[in-house]
């Protein structure tokens, strides 16, 4: 059975690649900064936003050249939050993804595209610092795995392959468990396509 799943993958691969080749597609590396937080949720405040980066793969696959393509992505994201309580606990959640946005992507002129589309993440790490005295520090392991979210965004392509890009993602489930807070996300970046 096993031996038949993969070759069903290799097959569906190996078509994608073929289709993808005929029509010209593209694929590069791209980084840069997070800018994360949550939405309010059951937090007595709203929380802070943490500071930190992407890096991943992005690929544009053209179905109208020039006009509009289909661009997947598989991206390393460190994301998260910063909270203070009302009793003077300060709290960094520091929460890790491998991200896979999916997006339709439109040229609006030459070089200028908007983007927009689902991203499915998965959690890869999990961390909480704790600073304070008054309560316990916040249960590990109480972070949904799967993140669903939607994403849009602008990129310019400049001639030669490089490119800058901007994002704002909003997840439509809850980070942590029973709280109602989402992830939310904005991205500044660089990329390069080959």
């Amino acid at each position: 059975m096993k031996t038949v799943k993969f070759l069903l993958a290799a097959l569906v691969l190996s078509a994608v690649s073929e289709t993808a080749t005929a029509q010209q597609s593209s694929i590069g590396i791209k980084g840069g900064l997070n800018y994360s937080t949550v939405t309010k949720g059951d937090f007595e405040e709203g929380p802070d936003a943490r500071t930190s980066f992407h890096l991943g793969l992005v690929g544009e696959i053209p179905l109208i050249p020039k006009v509009f393509a289909i661009q997947p992505e598989a991206v390393y994201s460190r994301q998260g939050f910063e909270y203070n309580n009302l009793l003077g606990d300060r709290m960094q959640y520091k929460l890790d993804y491998i991200n896979f946005p999916v997006l339709a992507k439109l040229y609006l002129i030459k070089g200028l595209s908007i983007e927009a589309g689902p991203q499915f993440g998965f959690k890869v790490s999990e961390k909480v610092d704790y600073k304070g005295e008054n309560n316990a520090p916040p249960q590990e392991n109480n972070y949904n795995s799967f993140d669903t979210a939607l994403a849009g965004g602008v990129t310019f392509n400049f001639p030669g392959g490089l490119f800058l890009t901007g994002r704002y993602t909003q997840s439509l489930n809850e980070v942590i468990k029973d709280s109602d807070a989402k992830n939310k996300v904005f991205q500044a970046g660089l990329g390069f396509k080959f």
